[in-house]
């Protein structure tokens, strides 16, 4: 699923980042892998700006605008009138 497509507040700092790999593990949609000892965000447009990487980012290295993401994919799917995708699906 696609939620913000390049317009949303999620922001890695590579130089913080210690590669332990947590933003990876609990980001429900993908957005994050380690290479080569630090994280990278390999799928921007599946943030859905939970929070969960922020949250568990010891370094805090990253940084996320936490709830935008749902709201504006519903926003955006109303003003389309775009039918099929009127959730989240982040629950």
């Amino acid at each position: 699923m696609r939620y913000l497509l390049n317009g949303h507040s999620l922001n890695l700092i590579p130089e913080l980042c210690n590669g332990c790999g947590r933003c990876e593990e609990v980001c429900p949609h993908g957005v994050f892998a380690v290479v080569r000892r630090k994280a990278e965000i390999v799928n921007r447009d599946g943030c859905m700006e939970c929070g969960a990487c922020r949250m568990n980012c010891v370094t805090n290295a990253i940084s996320v605008a936490s709830g935008v993401g749902c709201a504006q994919l519903l926003v955006n799917s109303m003003w389309r009138r775009d039918s099929a995708r009127t959730a989240c699906e982040c629950g």
